[in-house]
Formats: C-alpha cells, structure tokens, sequence
C-alpha cells in the first residue's frame, strides 16, 4: 500500500484530515493554474487573447467534468476492493478506465483539433478575436490525452488511498505550466514567439512531462495499482467492470452538466441586472471558487474512505467518517465564511478595482449568500457516503430539484418582491434544500450496508447472499 496503514484501520478523524489536505491542495493548485495562465495570456498579450482563451477552457470544463464522472466510479470500485483486500480487482479497474478512456480521448483530441472551426461557430466567438480562439482551441485539443488521462489515474490513485502522489505531480503540472508559458509565449531562447498558441501548448507539454514522470514514479515505487507482465492484458477493457465504470460514472458526470446549466441560466438572469451585478457577481465567483474547495476535498475523502470500509465490511466506521466529515466541514467551510465576512472588501478589491458600485454589491453579495456553502460541505460528504455505495441516482436528483424547481422557481417567485436579492437569497437556499434532502437520503435511503461486487449487484457489506440485495441501480437508488 502508498499508506503506512489502509484507510480500513485507525483513528478516523486524523486519517480523514490528512488524507482531505492533499486533496484540497490538488483542488488549489488547479484553480491557481488556470489563474496563473490567464495572468501570463492577459498581461503578455492583452484582453481580446484572454478573451479567446475563454472558448477553450470551457470546453476543457466539459471534458473534465465527463471524465470526472467515470474516475469518481473507477474510485469507488477501486476503494471497494482495496478495502476487501483484492488488489487484482482494483488493477482490472484501472486497466479498464485507462484501456478504455485513452483511445476515446485520443479520438475526441484529433476529432476537436480538426472540428475547432466549427466548434467556434457553436460557441458564437467574436470575428475579431477568432483566428486567437483557434490556435488556443487547437492547441487545447493536443493536450486533452495527458490531462484527462493524467485525472483519471490521479483519482484511482485517491481510490486506493493515496493521496500524496497526485498532490506531488500536481505541483509539478502546475510549476511546469507556469514557467514554460512565457518560454512558448514570446520564444524565449531558440524558441519561436508562439503567441496564445504557446500558453496551449505549454499547458499540453507540461502535462505530457507530467504523466511519464508519474507513470515512471508508479512503476518505480511499485505502487498497488500498477500492471506488469501479464497484468497488462487488463488494458483489454473488462465488459463487466466497464459496464459498472458507465453506469456508475454517467449520474456523476450529469450532475457536472446540471450544475453548468443551472449557473448559465442564472447568469443570463444576472447579465439583465445590469454590467455592475455582472461584474460584481463575477469577482463572488472567483472567491466561491476557493470557498467550496475545502468541501469538495472532504466529500472526496469521505468517498474514497467510506468505499474501502463498504468493501471490508466496517459500517460502522463508515457512520463515523460521515461525522468526522461534517465536522472538518464546519471547521474549514465554516471558519473559512467568517474569515471572508470579516475581511470581504480586502478579498473582492483583488478583483474590483474600479467601479464602487460593484464593489458596494459584491460586499452585498457575499454576505447575502455565502453562508450557504457550510450547507453545501455537508451535502458534499453525505453524497460521497452514499456514492462510495454506489448509489449515484439520488443525489443528481436532489440536485436536479435544488436547481432547477427550488433555485430558479425561488428567483421567479421572489422577484417581483426583492428584485436582484431573489437572486442572491436563491444561492443559501439551493445549498440548504440540497442538504436536507441529503439529510433525508442519508438517513432513510437504501444505500446503507450495500456495496458493489463483480457482478454489478450491491451486495451487503457482513457478505451475506448478494441475490437478497437491492441492485445498485434499483429504483430508490
């Protein structure tokens, strides 16, 4: 194991602690990387090529948010086995999740690299940034195998309970990113000035460095996961185990689609208010995005712990990373909410440095909602108890009915009343509407005692027989 001890055995809150920490500083490093790019693209090269640099990174958005889907499912198969001990079935996972993703993706890069035009089209990009647009877009394409090939094995590696060895090589995805983009950028050296094209490409190179070095560090280390000798035959995608990857994987990568949709449509809703809420609830974003990390950190801590103590058969620790997860959530999301009411206009000046109006609503803004993260860490850990059963139907509904029925039927009806506050009063009540359903769920729901075997069923956790079980994809599931 990359652990002195599984994640099956100890002191639950100091393990959940110190596994949640890399995690969280993985999510940090990636959000400073697309920070750190779009510093380099705006101050080298201006505002239209960091506006053309928008069209690639949201389709960037889209395919990590498809593949986050099927790595969360290969994490939970492969946080199963290790936790019953069958270290060859968590290989037959990894080697069907890359054996079958790699040539999709490739398939998507070549496809997307050829079809960027046309994407451009789809995406409605202004005429005068367009030729920009399309070398980045192009360029993105290139490095789509490393990345999301480079995801998927840094989530089996946290399935397993590893959670050190993606945190390293993030730190090295990013540090490359940071120092080869204005080497590409301008063409430092022998180098040709690639322009926006180099900030693409910079980010596919260091991705690329960054998978061989991991795979090499895998394989030097012998690390559980890896294939040898014959082992590598399970590169040949299982049906089975690639049947659970999808089922499992798409209700996960739906809820990405859900939320994106849901946030587009409360933008345009936002962009009627005028340019001085755009800006101001743009500057609310970039700080939220740093808010929910924490949250999200532990609801993928909580994941991967719960689904090897399913797989051992330890409910009743599994009960106890649930509280222990809250508990870090109140702390962290908690403590970090005061920190940011307390020193709000310190934190949105990073952002808003012109207009007082918008500042005066950003203030307003973070005040009127971001409490109602504290809610959303608690839904956070309690979907990752219920996913590391298996069970991913019911939390893209409750979020399904968080956004759309409660959310957006709270603006309409509150409008006319509040005006733009509705707007603001929809994003805490969302969050705490979604964490009483997961409430709910978590108590009274089936999922509790199941976890998924070879066959596809959810098979209770004390091993008795699977056939008296409710398939992991039953109706209440």
């Amino acid at each position: 194991m990359a652990q002195d001890r599984p994640l099956t055995e100890g002191p639950i809150a100091s393990r959940l602690l110190l596994f949640a920490l890399p995690t969280l500083g993985s999510s940090v490093l990636q959000s400073a990387n697309g920070s750190i790019d779009s510093a380099w693209v705006g101050n080298l090269l201006g505002e239209a090529a960091l506006a053309a640099t928008t069209n690639g990174n949201l389709i960037m958005f889209l395919l990590t948010s498809f593949v986050f889907g099927f790595g969360m499912a290969a994490t939970i198969l492969v946080g199963q086995a290790v936790g019953a001990g069958n270290t060859d079935r968590a290989r037959r996972v990894v080697g069907t999740a890359v054996g079958s993703f790699l040539p999709l993706v490739t398939l998507v890069a070549v496809a997307g690299y050829f079809l960027a035009p046309h994407l451009l089209d789809l995406l409605g990009t202004a005429q005068d940034i367009r030729d920009l647009a399309r070398a980045y877009l192009q360029l993105t394409f290139v490095a789509v195998p490393a990345l999301l090939i480079q995801t998927m094995l840094m989530m089996t590696l946290r399935g397993e309970g590893d959670a050190t060895t993606p945190l390293r090589f993030m730190i090295i995805a990013v540090s490359l990113g940071a120092m080869l983009n204005p080497v590409f950028i301008l063409g430092l050296g022998p180098l040709p000035a690639l322009g926006i094209a180099g900030s693409a490409l910079s980010t596919a190179v260091a991705n690329y460095l960054t998978l061989a070095a991991m795979l090499a560090y895998i394989y030097a280390r012998d690390l559980p996961l890896r294939l040898r000798g014959k082992e590598l035959a399970y590169l040949r995608p299982d049906p089975e185990i690639l049947r659970l990857v999808v089922q499992k994987g798409l209700p996960i990568g739906l809820q990405m689609i859900v939320v994106t949709t849901a946030a587009l449509t409360v933008l345009r809703l936002i962009n009627a208010e005028g340019v001085d809420s755009t800006a101001a609830y743009g500057a609310t974003q970039q700080i939220w995005t740093y808010v929910q990390m924490p949250a999200m950190a532990l609801g993928g801590a909580v994941s991967a712990m719960a689904a090897q103590n399913i797989g051992a058969g330890k409910m009743e620790r599994v009960a106890r990373i649930t509280r222990a997860g809250i508990g870090f959530n109140f702390a962290l999301t908690g403590g970090l909410v005061v920190l940011l009411l307390l020193a709000d206009r310190l934190a949105l000046g990073v952002f808003l440095t012109g207009s007082e109006g918008a500042m005066d609503l950003a203030e307003h803004i973070l005040r009127v909602a971001t409490w109602g993260f504290v809610a959303f860490g608690v839904s956070q850990v309690l979907f990752g108890t219920v996913r590391a059963a298996g069970q991913v139907i019911v939390p893209l509904l409750i979020l399904t009915v968080s956004l759309y029925p409660v959310r957006l039927g709270l603006i309409y009806a509150l409008q006319p009343t509040y005006g733009a506050d509705a707007i603001w009063i929809s994003f805490p009540a969302a969050f705490v509407a979604t964490m009483l359903m997961a409430i709910v769920y978590y108590i009274f729901g089936n999922w509790r005692g199941q976890r998924i075997d070879e066959s596809g069923l959810s098979s209770p956790a004390d091993g008795t027989d699977p056939r008296c079980a409710i398939p992991a994809h039953g109706a209440r599931g």
